[in-house]
């Protein structure tokens, strides 16, 4: 069968088979939640125990969900493209494409993971449930709409459109703008030396960093007022994903700055907005996130680092890990318990810590705080370290908005904003390990011709591609939700669960496509390879992730 046979009125056919896909995938999942909510609620209340025993299907949940919306945001994309008369044969097949798999997931079987597949029938659907909503068009598209012949007809244009970004993202001009400035920075000053900051796990370079203050990294989300750049979460995306697609740990850098601003702006006082978010909008300082513990991880409720008030001073006792670039940092958002006889979050406050530089002869040069780094596989550049206080003095007026107890509050209206700039970064390394295979696949010949030719090569590329712009699509989504000024913790949950797992998955296609080259460390796809498994870990690992979805899907909160 021809490709013009496959796409007969494609620009006018695509919009009514996304919309009735979704439909479909609307319909199974309302099912699939008042089951669920059916086997962990009693008279109308939800059981925490109940939800932590059903996990397996409270967690599909929160993928079928993913994947209902990532559908939602696919057909939403190719209505934009089309209103924008850039719907072209590319876009076309990845958006059919995608349907196509998506749906063939959904009634199959969705991976949580490389060993767990949640199956409709772990919902409460038994295959007739699922039968009586087919449609003739939905059935269409599992069965056709990832085909070989599409598949390896996208590829042949991937070869002949040599753009890193593939599709378009209907973006405004001034994101397009930041998109193209941010590209030729990191070809020129970061993709040369990556693979060589990773191998050596050096820093990266200060002179780099001061390149980004200059182009404005650090402050894209501060508003004009505190000399920041005024613009929005979808900036901080495009951002994100093309210093990631660079070397994660370059994309990594502004996510500190992210953090403590998105802490000041929403909880510092007056005063401590005008001190901080200008010097972090500069990049004159450099933060850096002190949240975990050894033993917590996610269970923040449990930690144990205190601060005793002695007069105009907090003294801080306790130990932290797994925190990123403290050693350069001059600024830490420190989570502490200020009231020891308070259990739980409520005597949780954050400090804003100043602290002096140090450097690897002399990490911490400021009494009362040591470390000692931990070696990592890879989202190297930065360094990651376990530190401990002992009588670290904190001025009191950096108590962040100056009053006690409120610290897990402050902390969790930025988790909104970080799980998006994750699932950007996601995206960008999922990008970058695509470019990867498809270069080496070009350039590999086997049995006289390039490897790309073989359709189990092509057919990783080309699916890399699909997920990729579903998961950008659903990030970018994430962030005009966020710049809407509505709650968006379902969607930047569901599109950090789905990224992270597209950057792992496309980075170890793309090794597979070296073949035994990809284990060698000088291949950089090596590189992207240990960056890539951070993302299901760090800012909610995909397992809290999903049951923080799931209960927002059962609870029926907006």
């Amino acid at each position: 069968m021809s490709v013009a046979a496959l796409r007969p009125n494609a620009s006018e056919n695509i919009i009514a088979l996304s919309a009735e896909a979704v439909v479909f995938a609307d319909a199974i999942l309302a099912e699939a939640v008042q089951w669920v909510r059916d086997r962990v609620s009693a008279e109308g209340k939800l059981l925490a125990r109940a939800i932590d025993r059903e996990q397996r299907a409270t967690h599909g949940l929160s993928w079928l969900a993913t994947y209902v919306e990532a559908l939602r945001q696919l057909s939403s994309y190719a209505q934009r493209l089309e209103a924008a008369g850039l719907l072209g044969e590319t876009e076309e097949l990845i958006v059919r494409i995608g349907l196509g798999e998506y749906l063939a997931q959904i009634v199959g079987g969705i991976p949580m993971s490389q060993t767990e597949i949640v199956r409709l029938s772990d919902l409460g659907l038994p295959l007739s449930a699922v039968a009586a909503r087919m449609t003739p068009v939905v059935e269409n598209l599992i069965q056709n709409g990832n085909s070989p012949v599409r598949r390896a007809r996208l590829v042949e244009l991937m070869r002949q459109q040599r753009n890193s970004t593939i599709g378009n993202s209907v973006l405004d001009d001034t994101l397009e703008s930041i998109r193209e400035e941010m590209r030729k920075f990191v070809a020129s000053e970061v993709a040369p030396h990556a693979h060589g900051w990773h191998k050596t796990n050096s820093y990266i370079p200060l002179s780099v960093i001061g390149q980004m203050s200059e182009l404005g990294v650090f402050g894209l989300t501060i508003p004009e007022e505190y000399s920041g750049m005024g613009l929005g979460k979808e900036s901080m995306c495009v951002v994100s994903e093309e210093l990631s697609c660079g070397y994660i740990g370059v994309g990594s850098l502004g996510t500190r700055s992210e953090i403590a601003a998105e802490l000041i702006l929403g909880s510092g006082t007056e005063e401590q907005k005008r001190k901080w978010l200008p010097k972090i909008a500069s990049g004159e300082v450099l933060p850096t996130a002190v949240f975990t513990e050894p033993n917590t991880g996610s269970d923040l409720a449990s930690l144990k680092t205190r601060a005793v008030r002695e007069g105009d001073v907090y003294r801080v006792y306790g130990n932290k890990t797994w925190i990123t670039h403290p050693v350069r940092a001059d600024l830490m958002t420190l989570l502490v318990r200020t009231n020891p006889k308070e259990a739980g979050y409520r005597g949780l406050s954050m400090l804003l810590a100043e602290k002096p530089r140090g450097s690897d002869d002399n990490p911490f040069p400021a009494p009362g705080m040591s470390g000692t780094e931990i070696e990592v596989l890879g989202y190297r550049g930065m360094k990651e370290y376990e530190i401990a206080f002992d009588g670290f003095e904190v001025k009191t007026e950096n108590l962040l908005g100056g009053v006690e107890g409120l610290g897990f509050k402050q902390l969790m209206q930025t988790f909104e904003a970080a799980r998006i700039q994750t699932a950007a970064r996601a995206v960008g390394v999922a990008q970058s390990a695509m470019e990867e295979a498809l270069n080496y696949a070009e350039q590999r010949q086997q049995f006289g011709e390039p490897i790309v030719g073989f359709p189990r090569v092509s057919d990783k590329i080309a699916m890399m591609a699909v997920e990729i712009t579903i998961a950008r699509q659903l990030t970018y989504f994430a962030a005009r939700q966020k710049d809407s000024g509505r709650r968006c913790d379902l969607e930047a949950g569901m599109a950090k669960l789905l990224a992270a797992r597209v950057a792992w998955a496309s980075a170890d296609n793309a090794v597979q496509v070296h073949g035994g080259n990809g284990f060698a460390l000088e291949f950089p796809i090596s590189r992207i390879l240990c960056d890539a498994r951070i993302l299901n870990i760090f800012e909610g690992a995909a397992e809290i992730q999903a049951q923080v979805i799931a209960r927002r899907l059962l609870d029926g909160s907006n």
